[in-house]
């Protein structure tokens, strides 16, 4: 039925952008609707629509044209299926831009096969892998979520701080796995930490039994998973709540989200990780206008980071005063950098108004962005912890 309904979103965005006029726009959003993030993917879809909303609804933008979304499933780990889908936005729907992807290998693998050779801006909320900071993308590449070179470094200081000097770590084995427990594994070792094992784990089996199995005989108490919370990382969890081998766990930011904390129960509580936010006010100002209008309100991991792409697309467009590719390309890191005037979500209006006026804006939004020499953010994380049926926002790094 899950498939059933996105196929029909789909082709509905497909008969949508069939008949776009002249004054409307193609803009693509490419996200595992379904695989192992799938319960976080409508929310960001759905806050990236909310910024092409906004920028469209102002009857500013590029002198009152509209957006047209065009969704497509990355599948999170299907290189090759991402791929053909993000060549169909690019070739058969003519997008001008797209937001997305989502998890760092099937981004990596559209990058080099579609992005680059199309010259398609890209702006991925949620591709963390350090990898990610050098590809070659000739500047066609950007993302609103830190790299895991940092988060890593700041889970370990959360883990040491709360007294935890030994862990097990579980990875999956794909690239957004390896590049954070390597960030993770390095930063808690050179602190004086301690990990008994690392060991990868596929997504989609039925039995976690013997992976959890080598990891509680390691003799760590508690376990880190780098994994996705609706495959392979949920799977250890169970297992090991099952099993009794470990009772709490250290997440990261695939495995934050309402879905684990529903499906696991009380036996989640105490659990606790990281995701990308923070507690500015662009923040609460887009949890304000998300209400009612995003999946779970706008309160996902990824959601700010996901309205943010959407944002920096429209206001770059405005910017070059053009739909052409390489234009819009040239005029993302203006828009999303000082100096200018700071623009908040809710404010979109006002930064196509100043910027059609020839004016400058620094886009903040909802996750204070500001872009490095190679299209990234430094960014802010919230430490999380299970509490009463939720994860609960306990401090910003």
């Amino acid at each position: 039925m899950k498939k059933l309904l996105l196929a029909t979103t789909i082709l509905a965005g497909l008969s949508a952008s069939a008949f776009a006029g002249e004054d409307e726009i193609k803009m693509g959003i490419i996200l595992g609707f379904t695989g192992p993030i799938e319960s976080l993917t409508p929310g960001m879809g759905d806050s990236a629509e909310l910024a092409f909303k906004e920028a469209s609804d102002s009857g500013i933008l590029l002198g009152g044209k509209k957006i047209v979304a065009i969704r497509a499933d990355s599948t999170c780990i299907d290189a090759a299926a991402a791929t053909a889908a993000a060549e169909r936005l690019v070739t058969a729907d003519g997008v001008v831009a797209i937001m997305g992807a989502d998890c760092s290998g099937v981004t990596t693998a559209i990058v080099n096969n579609v992005g680059v050779p199309n010259g398609v801006v890209m702006i991925s909320p949620s591709a963390t892998s350090p990898a990610l900071s050098t590809i070659e993308d000739k500047g066609n590449f950007f993302r609103t979520a830190p790299s895991d070179a940092r988060q890593g470094v700041v889970l370990a200081d959360i883990v040491l701080g709360r007294g935890i000097k030994e862990v097990a770590i579980t990875y999956t084995n794909n690239d957004y796995g390896k590049g954070l427990s390597e960030a993770f594994s390095n930063a808690f070792k050179a602190k004086g930490g301690t990990i008994t094992i690392t060991a990868a784990h596929e997504d989609g089996k039925a039995d976690y039994s013997a992976e959890v199995g080598a990891l509680s005989a390691s003799g760590a108490k508690e376990l880190v998973v780098f994994g996705y919370l609706d495959q392979g990382g949920k799977g250890i969890v169970q297992s090991s709540i099952d099993s009794g081998a470990f009772s709490r766990f250290i997440f990261a930011d695939g495995m934050i989200g309402q879905a684990i904390v529903d499906a696991i129960g009380d036996d989640l509580i105490g659990s606790f990780g990281t995701a990308p936010g923070g507690d500015n006010d662009g923040a609460a100002k887009f949890l304000e206008i998300a209400k009612g209008k995003v999946a779970s309100d706008g309160k996902g991991p990824f959601d700010g980071n996901s309205y943010d792409a959407g944002a920096l697309i429209a206001l770059a467009m405005q910017a070059a005063g053009s739909m052409d590719r390489a234009a819009i390309q040239a005029k993302v890191m203006e828009v999303a950098n000082a100096p200018g005037e700071k623009i908040n979500p809710g404010e979109l209006a006002k930064g196509l108004k100043i910027l059609a006026e020839g004016g400058d804006i620094d886009y903040v939004g909802a996750t204070d962005v500001e872009f490095n020499d190679v299209g990234e953010v430094f960014g802010a994380y919230k430490e999380l912890e299970v509490v009463k049926g939720k994860f609960d926002t306990i401090k910003i790094h």
